[in-house]
């Protein structure tokens, strides 16, 4: 496997200016509201869920808003009717790109996320057209800037704890994982005092494609015009 592009919307901006906390929170509540909804408001018993509190977590999110979020999904507060979405698409160059999202109005956001590809050369495809070119993966970054462990001992770590595959962008690697597998692999790498800054269940492509200057300019600007979108989460693309 030869790595993924993971345009992270809601987590691409440790940084975040105050205009676009309050974006980030929202969606950060959706995705904690549908988890709850599914299998309970217990994280120790809904690893979606559980993931979904990490995330809020890693951006500072009140643990208020956290519990509000909670309590919507399992309908102790009023909410909208949210539902969890997936379009595939094809992106300049040709790319293979893969929406995940969260809507109150399905209908509504396929029209916003089908203009928004109309204008940076790119097209919807029916479902199952994209999808086949990606695995789903459980994946834990590391962030090894700070150059705590060398890469090779950090790998031979990776592997020992159960890492099916790894893939290094620069000094962050990226641990992965069957998607079972993943609280099992995390706890495993923390156990052997591995600190963890990310995880997630990803759709990782089976092959990158290599596309041109110009092409990946304009997938900057589209990733970036789906990342404003409320009804999107996640972006996974490709692209090398």
């Amino acid at each position: 496997m030869s790595g993924h592009s993971h345009f992270k919307t809601v987590l691409r901006r440790k940084t975040a200016e105050d205009q676009k906390r309050g974006k980030i929170f929202s969606k950060l509540s959706r995705l904690i509201s549908v988890a709850a909804r599914e299998k309970g408001p217990e994280p120790e018993t809904n690893p979606k869920l559980r993931l979904a509190i990490e995330e809020a977590r890693s951006y500072n999110m009140p643990r208020e808003n956290i519990e509000r979020a909670i309590e919507r999904g399992v309908g102790k507060l009023e909410e909208a009717n949210l539902e969890e979405v997936l379009f595939e698409a094809y992106g300049p160059g040709g790319i293979a790109i893969i929406i995940e999202g969260i809507t109150d109005n399905k209908n509504r956001a396929l029209g916003e996320i089908k203009q928004i590809l109309t204008k940076y050369k790119g097209k919807l495809v029916s479902s199952g057209g994209i999808k086949w070119l990606f695995e789903r993966k459980g994946t834990i970054t590391i962030n090894n800037e700070q150059k705590m462990m060398n890469k090779e001992d950090l790998e031979l770590i990776a592997i020992e704890s159960g890492a099916e595959d790894i893939y290094w962008h620069d000094d962050i690697l990226d641990v992965y994982t069957k998607p079972e597998e993943l609280e099992k692999v995390k706890k495993n790498l923390e156990e052997k005092g591995i600190k963890i800054n990310e995880t997630s269940l990803d759709w990782v492509p089976k092959e990158m494609v290599e596309i041109s200057e110009d092409d990946k300019k304009i997938c900057q600007k589209l990733f970036e015009a789906l990342d404003e979108n409320d009804a999107v989460q996640d972006i996974y693309s490709n692209i090398k």
